[in-house]
């Protein structure tokens, strides 16, 4: 089977209904044992509970997890029924947001050195007033940032592959996670592929 059952993502929505993570079967069940997430029949959209998901028999063809005394249906997509956190349309800038972005790459030479080999460069200096913001910084492989020193790339005669940008906030950041078919009905490719602005 490849993936364990457990491990198998699982489509979790908020309380009005979009997507805000993706989480491991395991962790849902958690979710809806301690009564924080809903399973929804994605073909009815019918809300279960944990004790009502657990009366269900699961299909022939339908995945599940197997108990001391039943078995129970994979869930593929949960509603949250508590902790809403607002959503917010602007990317965190972080280390790995900033890996993101840049493909794991050099912005400057173009090598894929890996992670160990890849520092943040601050395109304005720190020490000449840079600030540390999407628009100002990049990954650069250790070569090149040393090279570039305290410099801007002008001043050090080098050049960016791109400008350095704020992504454009999406649902689940995360475009490699996988789609199970009966996320389709939450997720269309226009929901994608709308682009959002962002809040400043």
């Amino acid at each position: 089977m490849g993936v364990s059952v457990l491990q198998r993502p699982t489509l979790v929505l908020n309380r009005h209904w979009q997507p805000v993570h993706v989480a491991t079967v395991a962790r849902s069940l958690v979710l809806l044992w301690n009564q924080a997430a809903h399973v929804v029949d994605p073909d009815d959209f019918q809300l279960y509970s944990w004790a009502d998901w657990a009366k269900l028999t699961p299909r022939d063809d339908e995945l599940f997890i197997r108990t001391v005394r039943f078995r129970m249906r994979v869930p593929e997509v949960l509603t949250l029924t508590r902790h809403d956190r607002p959503r917010f349309n602007t990317v965190t800038f972080s280390r790995r947001n900033l890996f993101k972005r840049d493909h794991a790459t050099c912005q400057y030479c173009g090598t894929k050195p890996g992670t160990e080999e890849l520092t943040i460069d601050h395109v304005v200096p720190r020490a000449q007033s840079g600030q540390t913001t999407w628009e100002n910084c990049v990954l650069a492989c250790v070569a090149c940032n040393s090279k570039k020193a305290n410099r801007t790339p002008d001043q050090a005669a080098m050049k960016l592959r791109r400008a350095p940008f704020r992504p454009a906030w999406k649902p689940l950041y995360d475009a490699s996670t996988v789609r199970i078919a009966s996320w389709s009905r939450f997720l269309s490719d226009a929901y994608w592929n709308v682009p959002l602005l962002d809040a400043d």
